[in-house]
């Protein structure tokens, strides 16, 4: 698994969602402001994480975007896959989107590797909220640094 751009905008988004009040809808534009995510690229990592529950918006006046559920309540697994779907490396032993294999029963590396791979992705993006993510909010962390470490397929 790797991080993508669009993983790390939305941590951004959601660390700063999660530091305010919780009845407090924000707009996108204040995003936009308060993490450097373009507003464009903001608005449809945010609808993304709307239509998988992460937050919920609200339009007019008045209206915005926050948070679904407290912020240790929405664990990064659950962030990962409203962006970039399934967390297992390969088809045959995702958990969500199984596709059956013929050489499953028999595929040593399968059974082993692959999903101890597996395993341990989702245990720690399941063991990590979105309040990790507020914690550098508050303390003004910015992950744009990041997007300078972030691996190229053939790297």
């Amino acid at each position: 698994m790797r991080l993508s751009a669009t993983d790390v905008y939305a941590f951004q988004a959601l660390g700063f969602l999660g530091a305010q009040l919780p009845e407090r809808w924000v707009s996108s534009e204040e995003i936009s402001e308060a993490t450097g995510v373009h507003r464009p690229y903001l608005v449809r990592i945010l609808a993304a994480l709307s239509a998988k529950g992460v937050v919920k918006s609200k339009k007019g006046i008045g209206g915005g975007y926050a948070l679904a559920r407290k912020p240790q309540l929405i664990s990064l697994c659950e962030v990962v896959r409203a962006i970039d779907g399934p967390v297992a490396p390969l088809s045959c032993i995702s958990l969500n989107w199984h596709e059956p294999c013929v050489e499953e029963a028999r595929c040593h590396v399968r059974n082993t590797v692959y999903t101890r791979m597996r395993d341990a992705m989702l245990g720690v993006l399941q063991e990590f909220s979105v309040q990790d993510l507020v914690t550098d909010a508050r303390q003004g962390v910015s992950y744009g640094h990041c997007l300078g470490h972030l691996l190229k397929p053939n790297a």
